[in-house]
This record gives structure tokens, sequence and C-alpha cells, in this order.
């Protein structure tokens, strides 16, 4: 499928810089327009921040999941960092299918759970990890919970 890339490059009131290319290689009238996703990357954001956001179907998500992470399956995020100063820099790559059914599973709105996941990966982005340990997990759990709230989205622990 063709590649939809729309750049932006604003700043935050606090002066964080922000490059942001979203690109939809898969198409769904459920994805939200850039606007928003926007906003729900802003609220992540805690540095200036040069990245893309993609939207992928089951077959490109599991090749590159297995390509760099070594598991042959899609999976619902993944993150690439490629540099952290001066500004961070890397891919976010969201698989569709798998997210519309997690949701669905989950019993919970679509764009709620594609909400976390946006903002769980800008901060994996951004240095926050869940998986080196109870302390550095409940860091970003509570930091996610945060974002979350300024969009009246419910805690995704729950």
């Amino acid at each position: 499928m063709p590649t939809e890339r729309v750049l932006a490059g604003t700043k935050k009131k606090s002066g964080l810089e922000l490059s942001l290319s979203v690109q939809y290689a898969c198409k769904d009238a459920r994805l939200p327009a850039r606007p928003q996703l926007r906003r729900w990357v802003r609220a992540a954001q805690e540095q200036p921040l040069q990245a893309t956001l993609r939207f992928v179907d089951a077959d490109e998500g599991q090749a590159l999941n297995r390509t760099y992470r070594g598991k042959d399956y899609a999976t619902n995020v993944l993150s690439f960092v490629y540099a952290s100063e001066p500004a961070v820099s890397g891919d976010l790559v969201i698989c569709l299918p798998v997210v519309l059914r997690e949701a669905a599973e989950q019993g919970k709105p679509f764009l709620a759970h594609l909400a976390h996941l946006v903002v769980h990966g800008m901060l994996h982005l951004q240095g926050y990890d869940h998986e080196t340990g109870k302390r550095d997990a409940a860091r970003m759990e509570a930091r996610e919970r945060e974002v979350l709230a300024r969009f009246d989205i419910p805690d995704p622990y729950c």
C-alpha cells in the first residue's frame, strides 16, 4: 500500500522541539488523523524529539519483530532509537491489526488502547524501560497513567 508522509516541525510551550512524521502503511478509517497523534506524542514528550510514527499491517509487523527482536509474530508496538542527543531520534511502529485485536479482547475502546501504545512507545524512545526491573516498570506505568489521564483515558493497567 502507498505510504502517506506528513512532517511537522513545531515547538512546545516549554520550548521542546518536535519533528513528527506519520506514515500510514495500512489504511483504516478508525486511525486518527495526524493532529490527534501529535497531541498524544506531545503529551508524552520530555525531550527534543525527532520521530516517525508508522502504522503497519500484520506482515510488516511480523517481519520487523522477527528481524529486530528474533520473535516471529506481529506485536503491538516496536520502538527503534537512533540517537539520544542533541535530540531523541527514532521510529515507532504500530501494528494496526494487533492493536485492534487487543482492544477487542480487552474490552477497551480502540482509540484509548492506541493512545496508550503511542504514549508507551514514545516513552521507550525517551529512555523509559519496563523490562529492566520493577522500579523502572512502575516509573514508566505511572508516567503513562499521568499522560493518558490528560485525555480522560482510564488506567490501562486496571
